[in-house]
């Protein structure tokens, strides 16, 4: 382990067990640092909230904005969770009525990170968007962010179809974590131009924290130009929904870049994937009798180095339903495949793979179909991506 992690993981301890504020539902300064305000936040949103961009928000827990209440986060706001594991794990939950309204700017974005990352405001306002003292993969120092609401998703158990679940990680104990309804236009809010880094803790039997997961998320909700950085899970995963979501980077994630289930209808326009763990997309399918889809386009991939034996280019199951376009695989290693092309709610329009021509048929598994073939040329429009940490650390650099 590099010397740099380890010191994180124990910075991250050491402020976990100092600021913890036995006394529930305040919100407390705990110290002054280099004059930006520390408030640390132990108590669920259940007023309308707004987080400034003159102090850094530390998540003392699991915090949820709860049904009807909407918490606002100004453009430059950095917000921090401490360290801890299941039940201590730290989060940010939006509750099924619950709003966001997390709106950065390309000049200013929004940063949820780790107590350990030295970043402050007065960082971002000056234009200096990477952590001052993580490496770009250290990951699991705190939990990520999590969005519920109340579209349709496709989901059953023993007695058949049901309409609502509870999300994975959160004990079902906790209402807060129940997702899925009828509304599919239904508003969770806007999160734009926002950066989630080193999450992904475990917070539940087995399960580690997406950067960003979203549950039942509907159309009416707004969600573009967001990079998650070293999450230990996931990246991006939809269960259901409706939400539409465009402009996104996902790097250096320890499982998989994007991940899809229970027949989320929504699109995924102008992305980049760039050397996560993982699949660079799982997508399953539905499991209810809805059986909606989604579409994945106009997106570039780099490929990792790590253990390719378990990572798929794309990753179905044979119920899956998607369409597939435009989407551009680079720095591919041999065992990287398509994995199933037979699946007939899937569908493949010029995806291109950046290998010989007589190398193509050994990233398929199955008949090369006619929307796969050979290419050198990214599908991702790139020019409005340079706000993020990915690009401005290069990142991206080769697309």
């Amino acid at each position: 382990m590099k010397k740099v992690k380890l010191l994180a993981l124990a910075a991250a301890a050491l402020v976990f067990a100092s600021s913890c504020n036995d006394d529930e539902g305040t919100t407390t300064p705990p110290n002054n640092n280099g004059g930006d305000d520390e408030m640390v936040v132990t108590a669920n949103i259940s007023e309308n909230t707004t987080w400034s961009s003159d102090k850094v928000y530390v998540l003392g827990g699991r915090i949820t904005v709860l049904d009807g209440v909407t918490l606002t986060i100004e453009p430059g706001t950095v917000i921090k969770g401490q360290a801890g594991t299941g039940a201590n794990a730290t989060a940010l939950l939006v509750a099924r009525g619950g709003k966001l309204m997390a709106e950065g700017t390309a000049d200013a974005p929004i940063i949820f990170t780790s107590v350990a990352d030295e970043i402050m405001p007065s960082d971002v306002a000056a234009g200096n968007f990477a952590s001052p003292n993580l490496d770009p993969n250290i990951n699991g120092l705190w939990g990520g962010i999590i969005v519920l609401g109340k579209a349709p998703i496709s989901a059953s158990n023993d007695n058949g179809d049901v309409s609502e679940v509870q999300i994975e990680g959160i004990p079902t104990s906790d209402a807060n974590g129940l997702y899925g309804g009828s509304v599919a236009d239904d508003n969770s809010g806007v999160l734009k131009y926002i950066s989630i880094r080193h999450g992904g803790t475990n917070i539940g039997s087995g399960n580690e924290i997406n950067g960003l997961t979203m549950g039942g998320v509907g159309s009416g909700t707004t969600v573009e130009n967001i990079e998650v950085v070293a999450n230990q899970d996931d990246g991006i995963e939809w269960f259901g929904g409706t939400v539409n979501v465009k402009n996104v980077v996902v790097w250096n994630c320890g499982d998989d870049g994007i991940d899809t289930d229970q027949a989320w209808a929504g699109t995924l326009d102008n992305f980049v994937v760039a050397t996560v763990s993982g699949h660079s997309f799982e997508l399953d399918g539905p499991e209810g009798s809805m059986n909606a889809g989604h579409k994945i386009m106009n997106g570039s991939v780099i490929c990792s180095d790590a253990d390719v034996t378990s990572q798929d280019l794309i990753n179905t199951d044979d119920n899956s339903i998607v369409d597939l376009e435009k989407i551009y695989f680079t720095a591919v290693k041999s065992g990287q495949q398509i994995n199933r092309v037979s699946a007939a709610g899937v569908t493949f329009t010029d995806i291109k793979i950046n290998v010989d021509a007589a190398d193509l048929a050994s990233h398929v598994n199955g008949d090369v179909p006619a929307g796969v073939s050979t290419g050198t040329t990214g599908y991702a429009d790139i020019s409005g991506l340079g706000w993020t940490w990915a690009s401005k650390a290069g990142g991206l650099s080769g697309l």
